[in-house]
C-alpha cells in the first residue's frame, strides 16, 4: 500500500543508505511519535550527497503539511520546525537511551499538539 505523501504527518528524513525504513536503534523516536496519536511519513532521497543534518530536518519540516521534520545521523538527532531560521533547529540530540530517542520523538509530536515537552 502506498503512503498518502500529502496527508498531515511529521515527516522522518532517512538516511540514503537506510532505503526506507528508519534503524532499528531508532525505532523508540517512532514510538514516542506514536504514543502522542501523531503520524509520520518517511522522505526517502535517492541523492547520496545529502545535505547536513540540520538542513536535512529543516527540508522535511518544510515537506511536511504539520511543519515538523526529522532528521538522524549515526549519533544525532534533529527536530526541526518550519517557522524556525533553516540554521536554528528546536531540537539537536545525542543518540544515547532508547528511553531518550523516545522522548524526542514524543516532543516532535507534541510540538504539533502544542503541549508541553516532556523531559
Amino acid at each position: 500500500m502506498a503512503e498518502d505523501l500529502d496527508r498531515p504527518a511529521i515527516d522522518i528524513a532517512l538516511l540514503p543508505e537506510d532505503g526506507t525504513t528508519l534503524p532499528e536503534r531508532l525505532q523508540p523516536l517512532l514510538l514516542g511519535i506514536e504514543e502522542e496519536q501523531i503520524p509520520f511519513l518517511f522522505l526517502t532521497s535517492s541523492d547520496q550527497t545529502s545535505p547536513d543534518l540540520v538542513t536535512r530536518a529543516y527540508d522535511a519540516a518544510v515537506a511536511s503539511r504539520l511543519s515538523v521534520g526529522i532528521a538522524y545521523s549515526h549519533d544525532q538527532i534533529v527536530v526541526h520546525y518550519k517557522n524556525l531560521a533553516p540554521d536554528a533547529p528546536l531540537f539537536t540530540e545525542d543518540v544515547t537511551t532508547a528511553k531518550a530517542i523516545r522522548i524526542i520523538g514524543a516532543n516532535a509530536a507534541r510540538l504539533v499538539k502544542g503541549v508541553p515537552f516532556k523531559l
